[in-house]
């Protein structure tokens, strides 16, 4: 069953109708074909428009789905031959921040992901997918891993941040987050990061500083979340939807800033609603910048990767 956000309840309300509908159909001798397909028109045209005229809080909205695929639902769908690798070899293991082994396509790669978990008690498990510093010391542990063996680095980025608690930064949080992006840049083999949902500040950034980024048509990405900007500036959360507006955290004011090199298209709806066909577009999406990558230098590699950064806004 669907999960409509505020902004979808007119179409919740077709839909609700047409599921009525078929009901009667199926129990009853009326022939009500025609009102049921002129209906589904209608809903289709009226989802279609309301997601082309988006803006960025109800983007956010999409992005924070609690049935936008996760993680584990890209392994499933995309890649095969899964082996998850635990630990960080100082402290203990993280399960907000996956990763391991994998083949996409046939080529092997190393596979590194938010996982936020998809119910009250995978969400605990995975605490809400924000990344502890043994999570981002494993994922210097992986990168370095996939650097040894010549395996391309493959991220999927879903948080709302790294973990803010002061167990966390007692552990050193900081330096942690530090030490995963400066081994996204130094990284001798390619990397290929992709927004999928919410990319974080500090924490989002730790695993997505690739010379290749990909965002999901409907993901966010900033600095801060919007009601966090917003109780910064104006003293109150209730301003989230300006803040959204003004830190430009969409996919599409991305691409034209240049924090991000490519949109990956949603099903109609957003991804939540087909989460297979979103699976089947990522993983093309993903194969793709692989093959573009593939034979370049370690040099180059992250040559690319300090012109893109140092370009990003000019």
């Amino acid at each position: 069953m669907i999960s409509y956000l505020e902004f979808e309840k007119p179409v919740a309300a077709l839909e609700a109708r047409i599921a009525e509908l078929r009901e009667t159909a199926q129990s009853g001798d009326i022939d009500i074909a025609s009102e049921i397909r002129r209906l589904e028109s209608k809903s289709g045209e009226l989802l279609a428009s309301t997601y082309r005229a988006l803006t960025p809080w109800q983007k956010t909205q999409v992005a924070r789905h609690p049935a936008r695929p996760h993680f584990r639902n890209y392994v499933e769908n995309i890649f095969t031959d899964f082996m998850p690798l635990g630990g960080d070899r100082l402290f203990g293991e993280d399960q907000a921040i996956i990763g391991g082994f994998a083949k996409l396509s046939g080529r092997r790669v190393m596979l590194i992901g938010h996982e936020k978990g998809n119910d009250t008690q995978s969400r605990l498990r995975h605490n809400f997918g924000m990344g502890k510093p043994e999570g981002y010391r494993k994922a210097v542990r992986l990168m370095e891993m996939a650097s040894r063996f010549g395996l391309p680095v493959v991220t999927l980025v879903d948080t709302s941040g790294a973990f803010p608690g002061v167990e966390a930064e007692e552990r050193g949080q900081a330096e942690a987050i530090a030490r995963s992006t400066e081994a996204c840049l130094a990284l001798g083999v390619p990397m290929v990061a992709t927004i999928v949902g919410e990319g974080g500040s500090g924490g989002a950034v730790a695993l997505a500083s690739a010379e290749r980024v990909l965002m999901f048509e409907h993901a966010v990405y900033s600095v801060i979340s919007p009601e966090g900007c917003a109780s910064i500036l104006w003293r109150t959360s209730e301003k989230a939807a300006d803040a959204a507006e003004a830190m430009k955290v969409t996919a599409q004011d991305l691409l034209a800033l240049g924090v991000i090199d490519r949109i990956v298209p949603e099903p109609m709806g957003g991804a939540h609603r087909d989460p297979v066909a979103a699976s089947a577009t990522l993983g093309k999406a993903i194969a793709e910048e692989l093959d573009a990558l593939s034979g370049k230098s370690a040099d180059e590699l992250r040559r690319l990767r300090a012109e893109r950064f140092l370009q990003i806004g000019g």
